[in-house]
Formats: structure tokens, C-alpha cells, sequence
């Protein structure tokens, strides 16, 4: 009789597992109030005083933490070269410090369609949650760099009006 208990207590436990390994869950595809958008944004254009045929925009962002996410985007790149991007302070041409080492750009290549985004992510994020506010004062630019030659730059901040913000 014992025999038969374990043997029974064996096939429950076998057509437990069994049976849930056979419900199908629904995915669930509702976010929370406001996930997912990035509303909040300034745009500044690259490469509208560089010599290079590359251009394209930085764009800052303002998550609902705060922070402000650096998101590059460039045309006419080399596919599969890193180019070194920085914040510097002062004017397009001043290079004098590093206000922010960025993620590189690295080219890419779709359809024919050469570009460059942030390599490591789409967005370099930088945590302190006053940046996003003080960006319309800040003295600085952007430099794109192939060894240590600027390949494209654009002024940011105080030095120009952003070509788009929300």
C-alpha cells in the first residue's frame, strides 16, 4: 500500500510540473504613465563649421530622473571607425579643456546610407540632474576627432540657438 502512495504522490508531482510548463501567460505590453517618451529635448547641429563633409546633430534630453541623456548623430562617417567625441568648453575652435568625454561615434553602413550614433549606447547619460538647465548658459561645444585632428565640431549652449527644442 505504501508503494502505491509514493507511486501516486510521484504522478501528481509529475502532472503538477507537466501542467505548468504547458499555461501560456499573456504579454503584458501596458507601461507605466509616461514610459518610454523623452519629451523634454535641445538640438544643436555638427559640422556646419568643419572642413569634413560629416554633419549631423547633438541632441540632450531630459529623462523623468533628471539626468540628461546625450544622444550624437552624424552623416557621411567611415564604416567601422571610432571617432573620440568630447564637450569641450569655450567656442568651436577653442580647444581648451574637456568638459565631457562622450562615448566614440562609430560609423556604420545601411543601404548605402553611411552614419555615426553613440557606440556603446544610444544615449551617453550624465547623472548630475542640474545639467539639463544650466545647457542654455553653458560656454561650450562638441568635437568629433579622427586621431587628433577635429573632424566635426558644432558651438552648444550659450554659444548658439539650438536648431530645435521641446
Amino acid at each position: 500500500m505504501k508503494k502505491y502512495i509514493g507511486n501516486i504522490a510521484v504522478i501528481i508531482a509529475i502532472l503538477t510540473v507537466i501542467s505548468c510548463d504547458q499555461e501560456r501567460l499573456e504579454p503584458e505590453l501596458e507601461t507605466a504613465d509616461g514610459g518610454g517618451t523623452l519629451d523634454t529635448y535641445t538640438a544643436y547641429s555638427i559640422g556646419e563649421k568643419s572642413d569634413t563633409a560629416i554633419y549631423g546633430r547633438v541632441v540632450f534630453y531630459l529623462d523623468d530622473l533628471g539626468r540628461t541623456l546625450v544622444q550624437v548623430s552624424v552623416y557621411n562617417t567611415e564604416e567601422g571607425t571610432l571617432y573620440p567625441t568630447r564637450l569641450m568648453e569655450g567656442m568651436t575652435g577653442d580647444e581648451s579643456a574637456v568638459l565631457i568625454s562622450l562615448y566614440d561615434v562609430v560609423g556604420k553602413e545601411s543601404d548605402g546610407l553611411l552614419y555615426g550614433e553613440l557606440s556603446d549606447s544610444k544615449f551617453y547619460v550624465i547623472s548630475d540632474t542640474a545639467f539639463y538647465d544650466t545647457l542654455p548658459g553653458l560656454d561650450a561645444h562638441i568635437s568629433l576627432y579622427s586621431g587628433t585632428t577635429v573632424i566635426a565640431t558644432g558651438d552648444i549652449g550659450a554659444n548658439t540657438e539650438p536648431v530645435e527644442a521641446n
